[in-house]
């Protein structure tokens, strides 16, 4: 018997630099994630999220518009399953705490390695290596 065929994840990339979403890009696709989107700030997250229904989110924290905690908190009340994995070069303990208080899976603080983001996915989509 076949085994099904398994797509890679679709993930959401929510950032405004778009600098850091090419390099995220480019980190999903020499490690077998598939890109569901993109977003330059929360708002436009949220949105994406509902329309585009990912596997993951990888999303900053500050942002215009609507900062990557408000984008959270909503997609979770959408969807309380979404895996959302926040980046942020914010390493203060308040905002890590919020997030995963706001049902963020893990949090990547910038700058990080590639390994890390990958790690990061993996682990919060129950990916075995």
């Amino acid at each position: 018997m076949e085994k099904p065929e398994v797509r890679p994840p679709r993930i959401l990339i929510v950032d405004d630099l778009s600098f850091m979403r090419t390099v995220i890009k480019e980190i999903l696709n020499d490690h077998g994630f598939t890109l569901a989107g993109e977003a330059q700030n929360g708002a436009e997250g949220w949105k994406a999220y509902t329309i585009l229904r990912p596997d993951a989110v990888l999303m900053d924290i500050t942002m215009p518009v609507m900062n990557g905690l408000e984008s959270l908190k909503r997609i979770r009340y959408f969807d309380p399953d979404a895996c959302v994995v926040m980046c942020s070069a914010l390493g203060e303990q308040e905002y890590i705490l919020r997030a995963i208080r706001y049902g963020a899976r893990d949090f990547i603080v910038k700058p990080f390695r590639p390994e890390r983001i990958v790690s990061a996915l993996r682990i919060a989509l129950r990916i075995d290596e």
